[in-house]
């Protein structure tokens, strides 16, 4: 059993960056792939980033490449999704995901442990 709590999400105006962090604990956190997916209100939840359980490589949706990176720190149990030039658009609720798989890109029912979620809220 994983569990993942993310942190970081707040409110900020668009152009700007946000961290987010995701905690792990449970179990060896090199043991599992990291992702993070977002949901806004009324709409299905979107792929963001993912690495593998190496750390890299990584892969992204297409509206965030170029604007986000997911990064890991084994020796923390931590996965964070850097988020820069931030839209209006990005305003969703971010949730971290992990699978004891090598890698499960985008596929969401690959993932087996979800965090509880932190709000993003991008102002223009």
């Amino acid at each position: 059993q994983v569990q993942l709590v993310e942190s970081g999400g707040r409110s900020v105006q668009a152009g700007g960056s946000l961290r987010l962090s995701c905690a792990a604990s449970g179990r060896t956190f090199s043991n599992y792939a990291m992702a993070w997916f977002r949901q806004a209100p009324g709409k299905e939840r979107e792929f963001v980033a993912a690495d593998t359980r190496s750390g890299g490589p990584t892969s992204y949706g297409d509206s965030v490449t170029g604007r986000f990176t997911i990064s890991r720190d084994n020796a923390k149990d931590t996965v964070y999704l850097q988020m820069n030039n931030l839209k209006p658009e990005d305003t969703a609720v971010y949730y971290c995901a992990a699978t004891e798989k090598f890698y499960a890109g985008n596929l969401q029912g690959w993932y087996t442990y979800w965090g509880q979620g932190t709000q993003v809220t991008v102002s223009s």
